[in-house]
C-alpha cells in the first residue's frame, strides 16, 4: 500500500519521515511549526518554478506566441513577484495594492493585466501612469472612465474586453463567472459584448486588442474551456463587420486543483490541448448561438 496516497495534492518535494512527520523542500514541518507557530502557510519555490516553466512549456509548445499571466488573487507578495520576474511570467492584478506589489517586485508593467470589475479612478489613474500593458475592461462605465483618464494623460491605452460566452463550467455557483447572469463581463447573447466592441472603437484613447473570457475557478472539466474558446472566436468572426480585429485572445479559468486524494484534475499538457481544439459548434450555448444570427 503506498504510505502517502494524497502525495498528488502536496507540493512536488513532498515527503513524510519514519516518525511520521511532513517535509517539505527538506524542511520538518513539525518543526516550522514550533519556530514560526500556526497557522502557517508554506510554499515550496521548486513546485512553484516547475510549474511556471510547465505552463510555458505546454503553452507555448502549441502556441509560440503565448504569454502565461499568473493570477495575483491566488498568492501575492515581493517573493512571489520576484519568482515569476525571473520564471518569465506576466502578472494578472486587480487592484492598486495588488498593482504595487507587482511594480515593487520588479515586474514590467508591460506584462501587467489589470482585471477587477470595480476598478476606481485613482487605481486607472496609476495604472495608466506606470504603462501597464492591458486592462481588462468589465463594464461600460469603465470603458469611458479609463478613456477619460487616458486622454488627460495624453495615453492610447491598450484594452481587452471581458466577455461571457454563457458557459457552465460545472462547478460552484459561487465561483462561476461565465455565464449569462453572471456580474463579470459582456454577455455575448444579450448583444451587451457587441455593444461594447463598438464602443471601445470609438473612443480615441483607447486601443482595443482582443478579448477575455473567464468561465470559473476549481474548473476540472476542459470541455467547458473548448465551448467557451469556440463561442468567443465566432463572436470576434463577427465583430469584424464592426472593424474589430482580433489581435489576442485570453481565454481565462482557473483549472482544477486537488484537495482531496480522489480528486484529479487534467494535466497542464492536457488544459493546453484543450485552448488548442475548440469545441465543435454543436456544444456551444444556446445564447452563443442567438448571438451569431
Amino acid at each position: 500500500m503506498d504510505a502517502f496516497p494524497a502525495k498528488h495534492v502536496f507540493p512536488q518535494t513532498t515527503a513524510v519521515t519514519a516518525s511520521g512527520h511532513l517535509v517539505l523542500g527538506g524542511c520538518d514541518v513539525v518543526s516550522l511549526a514550533g519556530e514560526y507557530g500556526t497557522p502557517l502557510y508554506i510554499f515550496d519555490e521548486q513546485t512553484l518554478r516547475e510549474r511556471c516553466q510547465a505552463f510555458l512549456r505546454e503553452f507555448q509548445g502549441r502556441y509560440p506566441n503565448t504569454r502565461v499571466i499568473y493570477a495575483s488573487k491566488a498568492f501575492t507578495n515581493l517573493a512571489m513577484t520576484r519568482l515569476l520576474v525571473d520564471e518569465g511570467l506576466g502578472m494578472d492584478v486587480a487592484s492598486g495594492g495588488e498593482m504595487a506589489a507587482a511594480k515593487a517586485g520588479g515586474m514590467p508593467p508591460s506584462k501587467v493585466y489589470f482585471h477587477g470589475n470595480n476598478k476606481s479612478r485613482q487605481e486607472l489613474e496609476e495604472g495608466v501612469a506606470w504603462g501597464v500593458g492591458r486592462f481588462v475592461v468589465d463594464n461600460f462605465h469603465e470603458l469611458a472612465l479609463l478613456n477619460d483618464v487616458a486622454r488627460k494623460a495624453g495615453r492610447t491605452q491598450d484594452i481587452l474586453l471581458r466577455v461571457s460566452p454563457n458557459v457552465d463550467p460545472h462547478t460552484h455557483a459561487y465561483i462561476s463567472t461565465g455565464t449569462l447572469d453572471s456580474k463579470f463581463g459582456f454577455p455575448i447573447g444579450t448583444g451587451q459584448a457587441q455593444e461594447a466592441v463598438r464602443q471601445a472603437l470609438s473612443f480615441s484613447h483607447l486601443r482595443l486588442v482582443g478579448l477575455h473570457c473567464h468561465i470559473g475557478s476549481q474548473v476540472f472539466e476542459t470541455q467547458p474551456y473548448q465551448a467557451a474558446i469556440r463561442a468567443t472566436l465566432e463572436f470576434a468572426a463577427q465583430m469584424r463587420e464592426e472593424g474589430f480585429e482580433l489581435r489576442e485572445f485570453s481565454p481565462g479559468g482557473g483549472f482544477g486543483i486537488p484537495y482531496t486524494r480522489n480528486e484529479r484534475p487534467p494535466s497542464t499538457a492536457q488544459y493546453a490541448d484543450a485552448r488548442s481544439r475548440p469545441e465543435p459548434l454543436e456544444s456551444i450555448s444556446r445564447s452563443a448561438r442567438r448571438a451569431r444570427r
